[in-house]
């Protein structure tokens, strides 16, 4: 059993709020299901593969599904996310993730987006992330594929909590970007484009701690579930990023 991921007294108390309220039948039990779905993103297993002292793995399936429709690993992230305070710095990045064939067989039209686009790698999806200076992620958002950095800011901007400093490569080097970090009085480390007429100076110094970034990104890929995509919907997915990062960075402290 030591191979196998098991959620400690202190984390699972840490997201217990998160949790909704369990009606007429008591749930299974909380930190073993919970746990066994851990277990089953890390390794990228299928379903049916979970060792047995998980449970049944239609109920870490079913649980999985449910609470993912729910939005409830999603509030886990961003809960857990917020309770770090303000940060200092902040960089921004994004990176693609592959799709795999079973996750491209539904069909296009549909109720909700996949969150599947083609790029000259094939088919993907694209995460874009927002980190705070110590690498641990602040924000999250799940793209198509062929979203370019500077549209997926856009969609984040808003979200982007207050700091001192944002620092990202010359992908976001965007007027407008730059306007909406100063009207939320964040200074841009971002390198100018090769084709812009104007330079624009910046911090060579404090860009290379943008590396941070860059290794949150390795570190979530090391989810097999998540460096490959093999849920059809964009939200089961999205869901899998949320507790790989939620266990990474935030409950592993």
């Amino acid at each position: 059993m030591s191979d196998y991921f098991w959620l400690s007294d202190k984390q699972l108390k840490r997201i217990e709020p998160y949790f909704p309220l369990s009606h007429g039948v008591p749930r299974v039990d909380d930190q073993r299901v919970i746990s066994g779905i851990i277990h089953v993103l890390k390794r990228g297993l299928q379903w049916r593969d979970a060792p047995k002292e998980y449970g049944p793995h239609k109920t870490l399936y079913n649980r999985f599904v449910r609470w993912s429709k729910m939005g409830i690993f999603d509030k886990i992230f961003a809960g857990l996310a917020a309770d770090q305070g303000i940060p200092e710095q902040l960089q921004i990045d994004a990176t693609h993730l592959k799709a795999h064939r079973t996750a491209t067989s539904l069909l296009k039209k549909g109720m909700f987006p996949r969150r599947i686009g083609r790029t000259k790698g094939g088919l993907n999806s694209k995460l874009h992330a927002v980190c705070d200076g110590q690498g641990r992620p602040a924000i999250l958002l799940l793209s198509e594929g062929q979203m370019s950095d500077y549209k997926g800011a856009r969609l984040i901007v808003d979200a982007l909590p207050p700091a001192k400093w944002l620092l990202a490569d010359r992908g976001y080097d965007a007027d407008w970007f730059r306007d909406a970090l100063r009207e939320k009085d964040i200074k841009s480390c971002i390198p100018a484009k090769k084709n812009r007429k104007r330079k624009i100076k910046f911090n060579g110094k404090l860009y290379k701690q943008r590396h941070k970034v860059e290794n949150m990104f390795g570190k979530l890929k090391d989810w097999r579930r998540v460096a490959t995509r093999y849920d059809r919907c964009a939200h089961t997915f999205f869901s899998t990023i949320c507790i790989a990062a939620s266990v990474i960075f935030y409950l592993n402290q």
